[in-house]
């Protein structure tokens, strides 16, 4: 069982994550981390409504309901990678381009409590997955959009996309909306 999880080598995924990873570092305790970003994600979001959850800071960006989409592709997209590459299957897994996985989402026409609702539980079932995963397993390497990568660093970047994406909610969305 996995009760700590120490920082991935810069060996152990591509560069492109690699501000995700700083940003997991930074919360020091990335099991404590995951959970905590659901109470992030409901504090920043549960005070909107629906029509300002439409919301999108320039007119080529995805609205607050697209980007909560966007984060759920994005948990199952790297939870999938998590769970082929700790249980040993070496077998290269292909990329995804988040740009039509939004746009196909139909993000804005659900309910933002859906959309939040879903996160929790897709994180939730992934913490108990984490938790339950040996060591060795979280050590394990394989591909993933063409690039080496360890179930120990998906961890890191499931919690740095989150961490990446709070942020940009809190600089460039929220404030438009007080």
């Amino acid at each position: 069982m996995t009760t700590f999880l120490p920082f991935p080598a810069s060996d152990e995924y591509a560069d492109f994550y690699s501000d995700y990873i700083q940003r997991a570092i930074a919360r020091q305790d990335i099991l404590a981390a995951l959970p905590l970003q659901i109470d992030e994600l409901h504090a920043a979001l549960d005070p909107l409504t629906d029509a300002q959850a439409l919301h999108k800071f320039g007119p080529a960006e995805w609205s607050i309901k697209e980007l909560m989409s966007h984060l759920i592709d994005g948990e199952r997209v790297f939870s999938y990678r998590l769970l082929r590459i700790s249980r040993g299957d070496e077998t290269p897994l292909a990329g995804f381009d988040q740009e039509p996985y939004v746009r196909e989402s139909g993000a804005d026409s659900l309910a933002l409590k859906d959309l939040l609702q879903e996160f929790e539980f897709l994180r939730r079932a992934n913490i108990l997955a984490i938790r339950n995963m040996s060591a060795e397993a979280a050590l394990r390497r394989g591909t993933a959009s063409e690039a080496a990568i360890s179930a120990r660093a998906l961890i890191y970047i499931m919690v740095g996309h989150v961490e990446h994406h709070v942020a940009c909610l809190r600089e460039k969305y929220l404030p438009a909306l007080k």
